[in-house]
C-alpha cells in the first residue's frame, strides 16, 4: 500500500468517522495465500479496510469485506448494520469456499455485539473465530494460533486514540464553521479555527486526569414541560472551561490583546464548544457507555445455574469484565463495573446464561439483545 495514498486518505477520515464512509464488498487477496491461508472479515467502512489491509502486510491470507453499509464494526454491529446476514453473504458470494480447505474466518472481536457465531456455523457451515479487537494484533494473534492474549481483548483509550476523536469533532466543525465565517466575519478566520480545534484538544487529550469523575449512571436528558433538552454542564465540562479561559488569557497578554471584550468573545465562543462536546463525552470513548443510551443504567446477570463455562464472553467482552475457570467450567463477573453494556457477552453465550436487568428489575431477554440493535440515540430497533 503506498504511504502518501495511505496517509492522506488516513488524515482525512479520521475527520469525518464521525460518518459511514463505505468502500467496496468482495474478497482481497494478500500476499500469497495458499489453501491453508487464514481468512479474515472486516466491515466495509473505508478506514477500518484501509488499517485492516496496513496490518495484513507481509502475512498471505484472504480478507472478506462485508457490507455494513459504511458503519464501523463496533457501530455497526451495535446498531443493526453489521449483522450475521453481512458475514453470511460475504462467505457465501465471494467464491472463499473454493479457495481454501478449511473452513474457519476470524472476525472482528467487536463484531460480537451484532454478529452472532452459532448462526455462521448454522448457516454457512464456517467457524466463527474472535479475533482480537485491534487490528495491528493480528499478526501475533495469527503467529500465537489464532489464540488472543488478555490485552489484545481490550479496548483501549491511548493518546493517539484520543487525538483521533478530538480530530473527529474538530473537523467537520471547522469546515462548517469557516464556510460561515467567510460570508460574514472573514477577519476571525483564523480565531474560530483556533478555538474549534484546540478545545476538543485540550478535552481528550487530558482525559486520564478527569476520566475517574464520569458517572454512567448520571442523568442526562432533562426534560421541560413538553420539550426535553440534552444539556449536562457538570463539574468537567467546567474544569476544562475554566483551563481553557486559563490558557486565553495567557494567550491574550502574551499578543498585548487581554481586554474584557477579547475574553468575553471567545470564552463564550469556547464555552459553546466544550458544551457540545459534553453532550456525549462518554460515547466519543471506547471505555464508557454513550451518555445518551439509557442502556447505561443496565447490569449485566450471570444465571451460574446455566453457566457452563463456555468461556465466549471471556473471548468478547471489550473491558475484560469475565474470569472463566475452565477446569470447574464455571465464569464470573469480578470487574462487573467496566461493563459497557455492549451485550456481546449475553448475543455469544450459547447457554442464554446472562441478560441484561434494569434498575427496576426489568429484564433484557437474550433474545431480545439479539433481535433488537441500538440506533443513535440508543432506542432498540428490529435489527434487519
Amino acid at each position: 500500500m503506498n504511504a502518501l495514498f495511505y496517509a492522506f486518505f488516513n488524515a482525512v477520515e479520521t475527520g469525518l468517522r464521525g460518518f459511514p464512509v463505505p468502500c467496496r464488498t468482495g474478497l482481497v487477496t494478500i500476499g500469497s495465500p495458499d489453501r491453508d491461508a487464514p481468512v479474515f472479515l472486516t466491515c466495509n467502512y473505508h478506514l477500518t479496510v484501509l488499517r485492516v489491509k496496513r496490518a495484513l502486510q507481509g502475512m498471505n491470507c484472504y480478507l472478506l469485506v462485508a457490507n455494513s453499509k459504511g458503519y464501523n464494526v463496533w457501530c455497526g454491529a451495535a446498531g443493526g448494520h453489521f449483522t450475521n446476514h453481512s458475514v453470511v453473504s460475504a462467505l457465501n458470494t465471494s467464491g472463499i469456499q473454493d479457495l481454501v480447505d478449511h473452513r474457519r474466518v476470524v472476525l472482528p472481536q467487536l463484531a460480537a455485539t451484532g454478529v452472532e457465531g452459532r448462526e455462521i456455523k448454522k448457516r454457512t457451515g464456517w467457524t466463527a473465530l474472535w479475533g482480537p479487537v485491534y487490528a495491528r494484533d493480528i499478526p501475533p494473534y495469527t503467529a500465537n494460533a489464532f489464540s488472543k492474549t488478555r490485552e489484545m481483548r481490550k479496548v483501549r483509550f491511548p493518546v493517539g486514540q484520543r487525538l483521533e476523536m478530538a480530530v473527529m469533532w474538530a473537523f467537520p466543525f471547522s469546515i462548517i464553521a469557516s464556510l460561515l465565517t467567510l460570508l460574514v466575519w472573514p477577519d476571525f478566520l483564523l480565531p474560530v479555527n483556533l478555538i474549534l480545534w484546540s478545545v476538543p484538544l485540550l478535552t481528550f487529550l487530558t482525559f486520564p486526569l478527569y476520566s475517574h469523575w464520569l458517572n454512567p449512571q448520571a442523568k442526562r436528558v432533562k426534560k421541560f414541560s413538553s420539550y426535553t433538552v440534552i444539556f449536562d454542564f457538570g463539574k468537567i465540562p467546567l474544569v476544562l472551561w475554566i483551563l481553557f479561559l486559563a490558557g486565553l488569557l495567557v494567550f491574550g497578554v502574551l499578543i498585548d490583546h487581554a481586554s474584557w471584550e477579547f475574553m468575553l468573545r471567545w470564552g463564550f465562543a469556547s464555552l459553546l464548544v466544550i458544551l457540545i462536546i459534553s453532550i456525549d463525552l462518554m460515547g466519543s470513548t471506547p471505555l464508557y457507555k454513550s451518555g445518551l443510551h439509557e442502556d447505561r443504567m443496565l447490569k449485566v446477570r450471570l444465571d451460574v445455574e446455566k453457566c457452563k463455562g463456555a468461556g465466549f464472553c471471556e473471548q468478547v467482552c471489550p473491558r475484560d469484565c469475565y474470569e472463566v475457570d475452565h477446569r470447574q467450567h464455571t465464569a464470573r463477573i469480578p470487574r462487573a463495573d467496566l461493563c459497557v453494556q455492549c451485550g456481546a457477552c449475553i448475543v455469544q453465550c450459547p447457554f442464554d446464561a446472562l441478560q441484561f436487568v434494569s434498575p427496576g428489575g426489568d429484564i433484557l431477554t437474550p433474545e431480545t439483545i439479539r433481535k433488537h440493535k441500538l440506533n443513535l440515540i440508543g432506542k432498540r430497533l428490529v435489527s434487519v
